[in-house]
Protein backbone atom coordinates (compact mmCIF):
# COMPACT_ATOMS: atom_id res chain seq x y z
CA UNK A 1 0.00 0.00 0.00
CA UNK A 2 1.45 3.34 -1.07
CA UNK A 3 0.55 6.42 0.95
CA UNK A 4 1.72 9.99 0.54
CA UNK A 5 1.69 12.28 3.58
CA UNK A 6 1.07 15.73 2.11
CA UNK A 7 1.04 19.32 3.28
CA UNK A 8 1.01 22.71 1.57
CA UNK A 9 1.74 26.31 2.52
CA UNK A 10 -0.17 29.11 0.81
CA UNK A 11 -0.34 32.88 0.35
CA UNK A 12 -3.57 33.02 2.35
CA UNK A 13 -6.63 31.09 3.38
CA UNK A 14 -9.00 31.11 0.40
CA UNK A 15 -8.27 30.10 -3.22
CA UNK A 16 -11.54 31.84 -4.15
CA UNK A 17 -9.81 35.11 -3.17
CA UNK A 18 -6.90 34.41 -5.50
CA UNK A 19 -4.57 32.81 -2.99
CA UNK A 20 -2.06 30.28 -4.29
CA UNK A 21 0.18 27.44 -3.15
CA UNK A 22 3.77 28.45 -2.37
CA UNK A 23 5.15 25.19 -0.95
CA UNK A 24 4.34 21.49 -1.33
CA UNK A 25 5.85 18.82 0.90
CA UNK A 26 5.25 15.07 0.60
CA UNK A 27 6.77 11.97 2.20
CA UNK A 28 6.15 8.42 1.03
CA UNK A 29 4.98 5.44 3.06
CA UNK A 30 4.83 1.95 1.60
CA UNK A 31 3.19 -0.69 3.78
CA UNK A 32 3.34 1.79 6.69
CA UNK A 33 7.08 2.28 6.40
CA UNK A 34 8.83 5.53 5.51
CA UNK A 35 10.81 4.95 2.34
CA UNK A 36 12.94 8.10 2.40
CA UNK A 37 11.37 9.13 -0.91
CA UNK A 38 9.86 12.61 -0.80
CA UNK A 39 8.69 15.49 -2.95
CA UNK A 40 9.38 19.09 -1.97
CA UNK A 41 8.92 22.26 -3.97
CA UNK A 42 8.67 26.01 -3.35
CA UNK A 43 6.53 27.90 -5.86
CA UNK A 44 6.31 31.43 -7.24
CA UNK A 45 2.63 32.44 -6.81
CA UNK A 46 2.65 35.62 -8.92
CA UNK A 47 1.02 37.52 -6.08
CA UNK A 48 1.91 38.85 -2.64
CA UNK A 49 1.70 36.68 0.44
CA UNK A 50 -0.56 37.88 3.25
CA UNK A 51 1.37 39.16 6.25
CA UNK A 52 -0.64 36.84 8.52
CA UNK A 53 0.46 33.88 6.40
CA UNK A 54 4.13 34.92 6.56
CA UNK A 55 3.84 34.94 10.36
CA UNK A 56 2.74 31.29 10.21
CA UNK A 57 5.22 29.79 7.73
CA UNK A 58 7.95 32.43 7.42
CA UNK A 59 8.10 32.26 3.61
CA UNK A 60 8.58 35.71 2.06
CA UNK A 61 7.80 37.17 -1.35
CA UNK A 62 11.51 37.82 -1.95
CA UNK A 63 12.44 34.20 -1.26
CA UNK A 64 10.03 32.95 -3.95
CA UNK A 65 11.08 35.32 -6.74
CA UNK A 66 13.30 32.77 -8.52
CA UNK A 67 11.16 29.69 -7.80
CA UNK A 68 9.22 27.78 -10.49
CA UNK A 69 5.48 28.23 -10.97
CA UNK A 70 2.97 25.46 -10.35
CA UNK A 71 2.58 24.98 -14.11
CA UNK A 72 6.28 24.13 -14.33
CA UNK A 73 6.05 21.28 -11.81
CA UNK A 74 2.43 20.09 -12.17
CA UNK A 75 3.25 17.00 -14.23
CA UNK A 76 6.07 15.93 -11.91
CA UNK A 77 3.94 16.51 -8.81
CA UNK A 78 0.95 14.61 -10.20
CA UNK A 79 3.19 11.73 -11.21
CA UNK A 80 4.49 11.51 -7.62
CA UNK A 81 1.06 11.35 -5.98
CA UNK A 82 -0.94 9.50 -8.63
CA UNK A 83 -2.49 6.24 -7.48
CA UNK A 84 -1.54 6.75 -3.83
CA UNK A 85 -3.67 7.40 -0.79
CA UNK A 86 -3.04 10.97 0.34
CA UNK A 87 -2.90 11.41 4.12
CA UNK A 88 -3.58 15.06 4.97
CA UNK A 89 -4.43 16.93 8.16
CA UNK A 90 -7.50 19.04 7.35
CA UNK A 91 -7.66 17.68 3.80
CA UNK A 92 -10.33 20.09 2.42
CA UNK A 93 -7.86 22.98 2.77
CA UNK A 94 -4.92 21.41 0.89
CA UNK A 95 -7.07 19.54 -1.64
CA UNK A 96 -9.05 22.71 -2.36
CA UNK A 97 -5.86 24.61 -3.14
CA UNK A 98 -4.42 21.84 -5.32
CA UNK A 99 -7.69 21.52 -7.24
CA UNK A 100 -7.65 25.28 -7.76
CA UNK A 101 -4.14 25.07 -9.21
CA UNK A 102 -5.26 22.27 -11.53
CA UNK A 103 -8.21 24.41 -12.67
CA UNK A 104 -6.01 27.44 -13.34
CA UNK A 105 -3.85 25.30 -15.63
CA UNK A 106 -6.86 24.52 -17.81
CA UNK A 107 -5.16 21.34 -18.99
CA UNK A 108 -7.88 18.84 -18.08
CA UNK A 109 -6.09 17.42 -15.05
CA UNK A 110 -9.38 17.10 -13.23
CA UNK A 111 -9.33 16.99 -9.44
CA UNK A 112 -7.06 15.37 -6.90
CA UNK A 113 -9.90 12.94 -6.13
CA UNK A 114 -9.68 11.66 -9.72
CA UNK A 115 -6.14 10.44 -9.12
CA UNK A 116 -5.89 9.60 -5.42
CA UNK A 117 -7.78 8.39 -2.40
CA UNK A 118 -7.80 10.88 0.47
CA UNK A 119 -7.57 10.25 4.21
CA UNK A 120 -8.15 13.21 6.53
CA UNK A 121 -6.29 12.73 9.82
CA UNK A 122 -8.17 15.67 11.38
CA UNK A 123 -11.47 13.83 10.88
CA UNK A 124 -9.85 10.66 12.23
CA UNK A 125 -8.49 12.50 15.29
CA UNK A 126 -11.87 14.08 16.07
CA UNK A 127 -13.50 10.65 15.99
CA UNK A 128 -10.78 9.17 18.22
CA UNK A 129 -10.55 12.13 20.63
CA UNK A 130 -13.93 13.92 20.66
CA UNK A 131 -14.07 17.21 22.48
CA UNK A 132 -10.27 17.57 22.57
CA UNK A 133 -7.83 19.72 20.64
CA UNK A 134 -6.70 17.90 17.52
CA UNK A 135 -4.26 20.26 15.86
CA UNK A 136 -1.01 18.73 14.68
CA UNK A 137 0.80 20.23 17.67
CA UNK A 138 -1.83 18.87 20.08
CA UNK A 139 -1.54 15.39 18.55
CA UNK A 140 2.24 15.52 18.88
CA UNK A 141 1.83 16.19 22.59
CA UNK A 142 -0.79 13.46 22.94
CA UNK A 143 1.32 10.83 21.18
CA UNK A 144 4.66 12.02 22.60
CA UNK A 145 6.12 12.97 19.22
CA UNK A 146 9.01 15.45 19.14
CA UNK A 147 8.12 18.53 17.11
CA UNK A 148 10.68 20.81 18.75
CA UNK A 149 12.04 21.78 15.31
CA UNK A 150 8.65 23.23 14.34
CA UNK A 151 8.96 26.88 15.36
CA UNK A 152 7.34 27.77 12.04
CA UNK A 153 5.11 25.72 9.77
CA UNK A 154 6.78 24.20 6.73
CA UNK A 155 5.19 21.80 4.26
CA UNK A 156 7.92 19.16 4.25
CA UNK A 157 8.56 19.35 7.99
CA UNK A 158 4.84 19.16 8.74
CA UNK A 159 4.50 16.15 6.43
CA UNK A 160 7.30 14.35 8.26
CA UNK A 161 5.69 15.11 11.63
CA UNK A 162 2.25 14.08 10.35
CA UNK A 163 3.69 10.76 9.19
CA UNK A 164 4.82 10.04 12.76
CA UNK A 165 1.44 11.15 14.13
CA UNK A 166 -0.50 9.04 11.63
CA UNK A 167 1.54 5.93 12.37
CA UNK A 168 1.06 6.47 16.11
CA UNK A 169 -2.70 7.02 15.70
CA UNK A 170 -3.15 3.88 13.61
CA UNK A 171 -0.49 1.63 15.15
CA UNK A 172 -2.36 -0.42 17.71
CA UNK A 173 -1.35 -4.01 18.38
CA UNK A 174 -0.56 -5.84 15.19
CA UNK A 175 -0.07 -9.39 16.48
CA UNK A 176 -0.05 -11.47 19.64
CA UNK A 177 2.27 -14.03 18.04
CA UNK A 178 6.02 -13.93 17.86
CA UNK A 179 7.72 -13.87 14.48
CA UNK A 180 9.79 -16.86 13.43
CA UNK A 181 12.41 -17.11 10.76
CA UNK A 182 12.24 -19.21 7.65
CA UNK A 183 15.11 -21.14 6.16
CA UNK A 184 16.49 -18.04 4.46
CA UNK A 185 16.59 -16.19 7.77
CA UNK A 186 13.80 -13.73 6.94
CA UNK A 187 10.97 -13.13 9.39
CA UNK A 188 7.69 -14.95 8.87
CA UNK A 189 4.83 -13.25 10.65
CA UNK A 190 1.90 -15.06 12.17
CA UNK A 191 3.63 -18.32 13.13
CA UNK A 192 3.93 -19.44 16.73
CA UNK A 193 7.41 -19.84 18.13
CA UNK A 194 8.31 -22.32 20.88
CA UNK A 195 10.44 -20.80 23.60
CA UNK A 196 12.49 -23.14 25.79
CA UNK A 197 12.61 -21.88 29.36
CA UNK A 198 15.83 -22.66 31.17
CA UNK A 199 15.57 -25.31 33.87
CA UNK A 200 17.74 -23.05 36.03
CA UNK A 201 15.09 -20.34 36.06
CA UNK A 202 13.75 -19.97 39.63
CA UNK A 203 10.14 -20.96 40.26
CA UNK A 204 7.66 -18.13 40.27
CA UNK A 205 6.58 -17.11 43.74
CA UNK A 206 2.85 -17.45 44.38
CA UNK A 207 1.40 -15.27 47.12
CA UNK A 208 -1.97 -16.37 48.44
CA UNK A 209 -4.54 -13.81 49.59
CA UNK A 210 -4.85 -13.48 53.35
CA UNK A 211 -8.11 -14.16 55.22
CA UNK A 212 -8.65 -10.41 55.65
CA UNK A 213 -8.10 -9.79 51.93
CA UNK A 214 -10.56 -12.57 50.98
CA UNK A 215 -13.16 -11.13 53.34
CA UNK A 216 -12.70 -7.66 51.89
CA UNK A 217 -13.02 -9.08 48.38
CA UNK A 218 -16.27 -10.86 49.27
CA UNK A 219 -17.68 -7.73 50.88
CA UNK A 220 -16.84 -5.68 47.79
CA UNK A 221 -18.56 -8.19 45.47
CA UNK A 222 -21.66 -8.11 47.68
CA UNK A 223 -21.69 -4.33 47.32
CA UNK A 224 -21.43 -4.68 43.52
CA UNK A 225 -24.30 -7.21 43.55
CA UNK A 226 -26.47 -4.77 45.46
CA UNK A 227 -25.65 -1.85 43.15
CA UNK A 228 -26.32 -3.96 40.05
CA UNK A 229 -29.53 -5.44 41.41
CA UNK A 230 -28.33 -8.96 40.73
CA UNK A 231 -25.29 -11.22 40.74
CA UNK A 232 -22.01 -9.73 39.53
CA UNK A 233 -20.08 -11.32 36.69
CA UNK A 234 -17.16 -12.00 39.03
CA UNK A 235 -19.34 -14.02 41.40
CA UNK A 236 -20.72 -16.06 38.50
CA UNK A 237 -17.23 -16.78 37.19
CA UNK A 238 -16.06 -17.83 40.62
CA UNK A 239 -19.10 -20.07 41.08
CA UNK A 240 -20.19 -18.09 44.11
CA UNK A 241 -23.62 -17.07 42.89
CA UNK A 242 -26.11 -17.50 45.76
Amino acid sequence: MRQIILDTETTGLEPAEGHRIIEIGCVELINRRLTGNHYHQYLQPDRDIDESAIEVHGITNEFLLDKPRFADVAAEFLDFIKGAQLVIHNAPFDVGFINNEFTLLGSGLGKVQDHCQILDTLVMAREMHPGQRNSLDALCRRYDIDNSSRSLHGALLDSEILADVYLAMTGGQTSLLLDTENETGSAVAGQEQSVQISSERPRLRVIQASADELAAHTAYLEMVDKAAGGVSVWRELEGEAP
